[in-house]
């Protein structure tokens, strides 16, 4: 093998040192140059990207504070709405039950009335049906027409007796 001959030995360190000396100064002065520029800027990119996802999240935050403080607002206004809305209904069906029952008081104090008005007429033609019947009565048994003021006297006595 060629590789292990002693004469070619020295000759081959040489250029083995030759090659590693321009690889290695390739690789510092181009390569990794190159890697370093793209892993600072993959690193830098990861940065923002975390700093943008921190400033959204706290936007977000924000926004969703701003929400619950308006729907609690909102809510509080409706429940301020259905507390006056209700109230203002319970005062007009009071109202109207008001004017209602005075309404039906009034109606039935105008039937009371018409009512008594027609017992007192009646009564009172009751009286006279009764003056009538009696003296039919008296003539037919006794053959003579009683006295006018006797008979009244005598139905007001019973008419009187039957109130109480």
């Amino acid at each position: 093998m060629p590789q292990l001959d002693l004469s070619t030995f020295t000759p081959q360190l040489f250029w083995l040192a030759v090659w590693f000396v321009v690889l290695y100064l390739l690789m510092a002065k181009i390569g990794l140059p190159r890697i370093a520029v793209a892993i600072d800027a993959r690193r830098q990119r990861r940065e923002d990207d975390l700093a943008r996802a921190g400033r959204l999240k706290a936007e977000a935050e924000l926004a969703n504070a701003a929400f619950l403080r308006t729907m609690a607002t909102a809510r509080a206004e409706a429940q301020a709405l259905l507390k006056e809305t209700g109230d203002r209904l319970a005062a007009e069906a009071a109202q109207r039950q008001r004017a209602l029952a005075a309404d039906l008081s009034s109606q039935i104090a105008a039937a009371e009335q018409r009512i008594a008005d027609t017992k007192e007429a009646a009564l009172s033609e009751v009286r006279g049906i009764a003056i009538d019947v009696g003296r039919s009565v008296v003539e037919k048994l006794t053959g003579s027409a009683p006295e006018a003021a006797s008979l009244a006297a005598a139905v007001d006595r019973s008419l009187a007796g039957q109130a109480h």
